[in-house]
């Protein structure tokens, strides 16, 4: 079978979701209030650090498919102001979300045991809540997301390819400065952090068979598969990732902002960024000329992220090995396509009512486990008003 990104449709009801006149859909998504409808209508599980976990009506997947969301709203009005970074997180709060991905992935792990008839995945996105309102593809809640996604492999292999050109696969064109340009240097600088649990595999391992993908961005192994996850000092790794890539995406931008090549105050691993990537000739020339065409296209310049926003994904591979890898989340686009897996969504209410219970039924089952582990309180909504599935449509 040829190996090429896929595209899916998956089915999703129409949403009867009122907008108030005067208000676009992506201004009311940020609201309190879109939020508090959201945990009303499709809430699972809430924390008492306000971690969300809620079912996705308009999803990736309609065989496993739920998110995590630290939803501030209540407390923070402003959204300029809500954490939208792991790293932005209180302690308690990273602690309770490894807790909770853990044992979501658990549920995956032992529902799809088996790596040739399903890959899994969770995918943390961070949002950079400066993104203006109006451009294409901003994401529509702005703070920090973990997916969590289970897609049957025939149903991919049975896809149609994607055109690699697709903006969603490309992050809008964004993707040619990592990959083509700066993929040398940026997974040279990655490879100094001193990782035990996670190993750097060889680029060429890392893709899956069936798509290719990920293509150009460095992945870690999880040595010790899934139990792993139980062990903090994994989820320290896992931090050391993020903090590897923000000080490269710091780095990088503050250089082409300011022109000037120093290492930026809030580094987390200031030799290494000194050492490996000021002192990289190469990573020094893509940002003078990078830093010309943001003067010469103001066009261009207004695609700039200039607040680093991430995905780091946890998947399995086709050998069954956890692996680990971490982008640029430049224009919002979904976390299954670091994957090579572009997601339409398709309006089709009735499509959608004959795999709902199912779906349901499995988040349920996953809810139940983090209620088990004492981690917080399940919440009703139309389609679960006692904990178990109920037609509400």
């Amino acid at each position: 079978m040829k190996t090429a990104p896929r595209e899916i449709a998956t089915p999703c009801p129409q949403m009867s979701l009122k907008v108030p006149e005067g208000m676009t859909s992506v201004e009311f998504f940020n609201s309190p209030a879109n939020l508090k409808n959201l945990a009303e209508e499709n809430g699972l599980f809430r924390t008492p650090e306000d971690l969300l976990m809620y079912r996705k009506l308009v999803g990736h997947s309609v065989e496993f498919d739920t998110s995590i969301i630290l939803d501030t709203s209540r407390r923070i009005l402003d959204p300029l102001g809500r954490p939208v970074r792991r790293d932005q997180m209180k302690r308690q709060e990273k602690k309770a979300w490894s807790k909770m991905t853990q044992i979501i992935c658990d549920y995956m792990f032992e529902q799809y045991p088996d790596p040739a008839e399903h890959l899994i995945l969770c995918g943390e996105a961070s949002l950079d809540s400066t993104w203006p309102l109006n451009k294409p593809g901003v994401p529509s809640i702005r703070m920090i997301h973990n997916h969590f996604m289970a897609f049957p492999m025939e149903v991919l292999r049975n896809a149609a390819e994607a055109n690699p050109s697709n903006p969603n696969l490309t992050d809008s064109g964004h993707n040619t400065l990592f990959l083509r340009q700066l993929s040398e240097s940026y997974r040279k600088f990655l490879e100094v952090l001193d990782l035990q649990i996670l190993r750097l595999l060889p680029a060429e391992e890392a893709a899956l068979s069936l798509t290719g993908y990920p293509q150009g961005l460095p992945c870690w192994e999880v040595l010790g598969g899934r139990e792993r996850l139980q062990d903090q000092y994994f989820w320290y790794e896992y931090e050391q990732v993020l903090r590897g890539f923000l000080d490269f995406y710091q780095t990088f931008f503050s250089l082409v902002a300011t022109g000037e090549a120093r290492v930026p105050d809030s580094a987390n691993f200031p030799h290494q960024v000194d050492d490996v990537l000021l002192g990289n000739q190469r990573f020094l020339r893509v940002a003078r000329d990078l830093r010309e065409k943001v003067i010469q296209d103001p066009q261009f310049a207004n695609d700039i992220r200039w607040r680093p926003a991430y995905k780091q994904i946890l998947f399995r591979d086709d050998r069954g090995r956890l692996v680990v890898t971490i982008s640029q989340n430049s224009v919002g686009n979904a976390i299954t396509e670091l994957l090579g897996i572009v997601v339409r969504r398709q309006v089709d209410s009735d499509a959608y009512a004959a795999v709902e219970e199912a779906l349901v039924n499995r988040l349920l089952e996953a809810r139940e486990r983090l209620r088990a582990a004492n981690l917080g309180e399940s919440l009703s909504a139309p389609c679960w008003p006692n904990g178990a599935f109920r037609p509400c449509r």
